[in-house]
């Protein structure tokens, strides 16, 4: 039988002035299982920093580790209350003001989300997959996001009045084609591609065989004369001297060996210019 759960998204927000915040963790209070729960963001906290990149990283974790510090003083105070099995019965309404004044607004780097209503079976349980779906945001997959990705450059073609000519195509024959999201010209006779290409991937292995995927796919192409003159890649991923970096540099060489033209994702002006021509 499923129960009501209340939850609230923690957010950080080093700079209030600006209003952007990151989510970082999740708290949920279900009365009738007499269950209070939270989970936060643990070491892999560069997603983060790198977005408020002017922030020092030990502010992140002193904040981090101030907010689990107060948590816990609120875990121990709401079983005092009740959500200790061991007492008889929950006080309810004492309980539901605390999670209340816990989650209230307050102009701190750690602030909560309004409060929110789900059903779960397993409270525990529902604790761990809000904060895979707010945090994690697993449901972001890596083709999800290529998605994405497209759908930016559609967006920037519609702005530049550039959405007619663009349409997804299969490019090759029957022996060998490929799929691309945006082909300009006559069916039989493609002339330009545009392909985003998400590189975004955690490990340097799947970067590589990402990318060498549509390596393998122009080569194939090319080879049979069926590739069209001018084609551009959109790449998205990492730019760091990390190993992953190095994946995503290895994977644009061997693109631009092949003959394309590659840049950035985020080069709208580049990008625009090459589905004038």
């Amino acid at each position: 039988m499923k129960t009501a759960c209340h939850y609230a998204i923690v957010r950080f927000m080093p700079f209030v002035e600006t209003g952007e915040f990151a989510n970082v963790g999740v708290v949920l209070f279900a009365p009738n299982a007499r269950y209070f729960g939270f989970k936060l963001l643990g070491n892999r906290y560069s997603r983060v920093t790198r977005f408020f990149e002017q922030m020092d990283a030990k502010v992140f974790r002193a904040a981090m580790q101030t907010c689990k510090d107060e948590l816990v003083r609120i875990d121990r105070m709401l079983k005092q209350m009740g959500t200790d099995l061991r007492f008889k019965a929950l006080d309810r309404e004492g309980t539901l003001a605390l999670w209340n004044e816990v989650i209230k607004p307050r102009e701190t780097m750690l602030q909560f989300s309004e409060s929110r209503l789900v059903l779960a079976g397993n409270a525990q349980t529902k604790v761990i997959e809000l904060f895979e779906y707010y945090v994690e945001r697993n449901f972001v997959t890596p083709e999800r996001q290529e998605q994405l990705l497209e759908r930016g450059v559609r967006g920037w073609l519609r702005d530049a009045k550039l959405t007619d000519q663009f349409h997804p195509a299969r490019v090759g024959n029957e022996e060998y084609h490929a799929q691309f999201p945006f082909v300009a010209g006559p069916e039989d006779h493609p002339e330009r591609v545009i392909k985003p290409l998400n590189l975004g991937y955690e490990d340097a292995a799947r970067i590589i065989d990402h990318g060498g995927k549509w390596i393998v796919r122009i080569n194939a192409l090319k080879k049979r004369q069926l590739l069209p003159r001018k084609v551009l890649f959109a790449v998205a991923g990492p730019d760091d001297s990390s190993i992953r970096g190095n994946a995503k540099r290895e994977v644009i060489d061997e693109l631009r060996n092949t003959g394309v033209i590659v840049v950035p994702y985020g080069e709208t002006q580049s990008i625009i210019a090459f589905a004038r021509q």
